[in-house]
């Protein structure tokens, strides 16, 4: 499944959730945790399922509330007969709440829904990041700069140009890693500025250039600069073949020379990955 934008969308607006189908992003997800107040979670939980019964053509995650709560036994009761491609799962802590999830699924009756874990959210989950290997239906990890600092009693994630402050910084490196060694996507969070578009293109590129394949979105206009990010160029790809048929022509090399540069095993799996990345569809 591509991942490259993932828009979220209130569950309790139901007019939303169809004007996202036509926003051009890899997924959407329908939120029944933060953007829904408490008085509106049911009605938010007939509204998520309805729509997913449409069967629409983007996939369609759901993010529950946490599995600590009774919202999350709600949450699952009210969506899974409707068949949702992923569940979104908040202040994760580790394989375990992984582990956990994929359980009551199981139990449910449902074998096919995949998992992404905001894996950042609380200061036990920083502690688990290297624990998410193994887990058949974890698709990602992502990250997010809004309850940790609460959690914590810092006054804010972010310096005043915008950038976020070392500890927070060191947070998104270490989902980074933690997605990687899991064999997992890792996922950019949210850029919350949804008017600065140009802010947003470097910030997607800079997560690109990191190694994230993919980020979430809180607006539909957010979405064309995210997809454009985590799209190889023309000029990549180009390259990446040129890597890849090196290789292909001198298997047996440990190193070789393309376009007056050196090129060695790494650069191969670099190019391995923006080929693929090229063919999802």
């Amino acid at each position: 499944m591509r991942l490259r934008s993932l828009l979220f969308v209130p569950g309790d607006r139901p007019d939303r959730m169809e004007k996202a189908l036509g926003a051009g992003a890899d997924a959407l997800i329908l939120d029944l945790e933060d953007s829904v107040a408490a008085a509106a979670k049911h009605e938010a939980r007939r509204h998520v399922a309805a729509f997913l019964d449409r069967n629409a053509t983007v996939p369609l995650w759901v993010r529950i509330n946490p599995l600590d709560t009774p919202e999350s036994e709600k949450d699952l009761a009210a969506i899974l007969s409707a068949h949702p491609d992923g569940i979104v799962l908040p202040k994760a802590e580790g394989g375990a709440s992984v582990a956990e999830l994929t359980r009551r699924l199981t139990a449910a009756g449902n074998a096919t829904a995949q998992i992404l874990a905001i894996a950042t959210e609380t200061p036990a989950a920083v502690f688990q990041l290297g624990s998410y290997g193994g887990q058949r239906r974890l698709a990602g990890l992502t990250w997010g700069a809004e309850d940790l600092p609460a959690a914590v009693g810092a006054a804010t994630s972010c310096e005043a140009d915008g950038s976020y402050t070392p500890p927070y910084e060191m947070v998104r490196a270490l989902c980074l890693f933690g997605a990687a060694a899991a064999g997992v996507a890792p996922i950019e969070t949210v850029y919350p500025a949804f008017r600065d578009l140009d802010g947003l293109a470097a910030y997607a590129a800079r997560a690109r250039r990191d190694g994230f394949t993919g980020m979430m979105a809180i607006h539909p206009a957010q979405v064309p600069a995210i997809n454009a990010a985590f799209t190889p160029s023309v000029e990549e790809v180009a390259h990446a073949r040129a890597v890849v048929a090196a290789f292909e022509a001198q298997p047996q090399a440990g190193a070789l020379s393309l376009d007056g540069r050196m090129i060695d095993r790494p650069h191969l799996v670099q190019a391995q990955r923006i080929l693929a990345a090229a063919a999802q569809k």
